[in-house]
């Protein structure tokens, strides 16, 4: 299966006082990536909670921190789906840099994130709903 892209460029509020994208803003990228994919599915996650009273929350997060991103860099970010159960899902996600004037990548960040289904309500864990699995695998 092919990772889903993202595009992320670098601005000030995502770098710290050395230039540097601050550590924690990676799971923000990772995040709209995957919420991207969603939608890219189908899977409109307001419209989700709405209608089904449930929702995706991150379970278990494990990022490994390769090299920095900086202001302006043009980064890619992927979300690919490594297994869907009947009450969570696994994917691996990468941000990449794009190296200014060519197609080449840099691999910066790299993780896993678990997310669980809930009950949008009790924040219980509850089973996804078997059109949301299906869409999950194409």
């Amino acid at each position: 299966m092919t990772a889903f892209e993202f595009p992320i460029r670098i601005y000030w509020e995502d770098t710290d006082a050395g230039g540097i994208v601050f550590y924690a803003n990676y799971l923000k990228f990772f995040e709209r990536a995957r919420t991207e994919w969603l939608r890219a599915l189908g899977i409109h996650q307001r419209t989700l909670r709405e209608q089904s009273g449930g929702m995706f929350v991150v379970a278990d997060a494990a990022l490994k921190y390769l090299r920095p991103a900086r202001l302006d860099d043009e980064l890619v970010v992927t979300a690919q789906l490594q297994e869907a159960g009947r009450a969570g899902m696994v994917l691996a996600q990468q941000a990449f840099l794009i190296e200014p004037g060519t197609a080449a990548r840099t691999l910066l960040c790299e993780g896993t994130i678990r997310a669980g289904w809930v009950d949008a309500q009790t924040m219980k864990p509850a089973r996804i709903p078997s059109d949301i699995l299906q869409k999950l695998h194409p």
